[in-house]
């Protein structure tokens, strides 16, 4: 039997109200104990992780892989290697590949290829209507017994409410979770970026926070109406956080997510017509980023997701106003999380949870605890490492991210699926394995 301990390491599990400095043993893939002090195995390697965390395997709910059909863009297996080198041992991939994720054949070949890949996990988000064209609704059930988890038709709303209310209703008889791109298309329909004093200075049509807003409200009064389950992908405005916590106050079966760009970010930087700041919805005010970073802080944003958009130079070195929205996110999440901690507005426990035990109990999935006899599905965080993002470090295919060239504080350092290492920057585990 292999038996790997890591020791000295600060164990972060918010599952079990955990957050102590301590040993975890590995043992054929299996976490098999945790304590403040373990004995050792005679048979185990130990690995020091002292000044490190080691915390559940991080779920990105919201990612873009691009496969099929934009494949010079991104692919799964390409995608998978920036989850890992992320700290995401598991990712929710979004429908609006080419074709769109609408039909069981499809889901299957994603996940075939996920599987291919030996990277992290691969949770197919299948449309909500065929060709995400809102008019007619998929097969719920036969995307899920293909390994679908969840539906949406992201990257675009469903306009028609009555086609929404039917999803929502329809949905309740899978238990099945619907999520919403959040956008009233009549108002935002040309607009580049926000409706403010930033697109007026740089003569560009806005987009006002009441494009998300009304669509938001709208959403959540279906879901009351009709008992589904509604989750809001990417929370952007002050407005928005506010009418989520108002519907969870009420009792709907909403809840939400915001990206890490909405709390890192404002509308200034698309100064300089940056298309590497274009996305949607777009980045808002200061006065919004600090809403978001405190419906982070009191729950009524439940998980950080990074809805990682990867584009070519195609796409985004371009004229800003042609330039595609999205921007790729999965390998500047932790640090840009880890902001929040060192400032002061969440623990290192409220941040775990929203990129891990919450996505994974919003999808259902079963991710997000170090718990005795679960698969060991683990990062390891260096909360103190400083690095550079290049395009040369970067793991995905795309490099269209603002953070490109800045130096960012904190990354993983080691990640583990089904206790295989799949990533080690650390040189600890290579050429090794924890399982049998």
């Amino acid at each position: 039997m292999n038996a790997y301990l890591f020791t000295n390491a600060r164990i972060i599990d918010p599952s079990q109200d955990m957050d102590f400095t301590g040993d975890l043993l590995v043992r054929d893939g299996i976490i098999a104990a945790v304590g403040e002090s373990l004995d050792v195995p005679q048979d185990a390697k130990i690995l020091d992780l002292k000044g490190k965390w080691l915390v559940p395997g991080l779920l990105d709910m919201h990612v873009h892989l691009r496969e099929p059909g934009e494949e010079y863009k991104e692919t799964i297996e390409s995608g998978t290697a920036a989850a890992i080198a992320g700290g995401f041992t598991a990712v929710a991939c979004m429908p609006n590949t080419q074709p769109v994720n609408d039909s069981a054949g499809i889901t299957r070949f994603i996940l075939e290829k996920a599987q291919s890949s030996a990277r992290a996990r691969v949770y197919p988000i299948a449309a909500i209507t065929l060709g995400q064209k809102g008019e007619q609704l998929t097969e719920f059930g036969d995307l899920l017994n293909a390994g679908a988890i969840a539906f949406s038709d992201d990257g675009l709303p469903v306009k028609n409410a009555a086609v929404m209310r039917q999803a929502l209703e329809y949905a309740r008889n899978f238990d099945a979770l619907i999520i919403s791109h959040s956008e009233e298309l009549d108002l935002s329909r040309g607009g580049v970026m926000n409706e403010g004093l930033v697109s007026i200075t740089l003569g560009l049509k806005g987009i006002p926070a009441a494009a998300e807003e009304i669509a938001i409200f709208r959403d959540i009064a279906l879901a009351e109406l009709t008992g589904g389950r509604l989750h809001i992908a990417h929370v952007s405005t002050k407005g928005s956080v506010e009418i989520v916590r108002q519907a969870k106050s009420r009792g709907v079966q909403v809840t939400a997510e915001t990206a890490p760009h909405y709390f890192s970010l404002t509308e200034e930087a698309v100064f300089g017509y940056n298309t590497f700041a274009k996305m949607y919805p777009p980045l808002r005010t200061e006065e919004d980023r600090l809403a978001v970073i405190e419906g982070i802080k009191d729950g009524a944003i439940d998980a950080i997701a990074t809805d990682h958009a990867p584009h070519s130079v195609l796409e985004k070195e371009c004229e800003f106003q042609m330039a595609a929205n999205g921007i790729i996110g999965l390998e500047t999440a932790i640090p840009l999380s880890l902001n929040l901690v060192r400032d002061g507005f969440i623990s290192a426990s409220q941040m775990i949870r929203c990129m891990s035990i919450s996505p994974s109990k919003i999808l259902g999935v079963p991710e997000g605890s170090l718990k005795d006899g679960n698969s060991a599905d683990i990062c390891i965080i260096d909360p103190k490492t400083i690095f550079t993002l290049t395009r040369e470090s970067l793991h995905s295919l795309s490099y269209n991210s603002p953070f490109l060239r800045k130096n960012l504080q904190g990354k993983a350092i080691l990640t583990l699926v089904d206790g295989r290492p799949v990533f080690d920057s650390t040189g600890m585990l290579r050429g090794h394995s924890l399982t049998a």
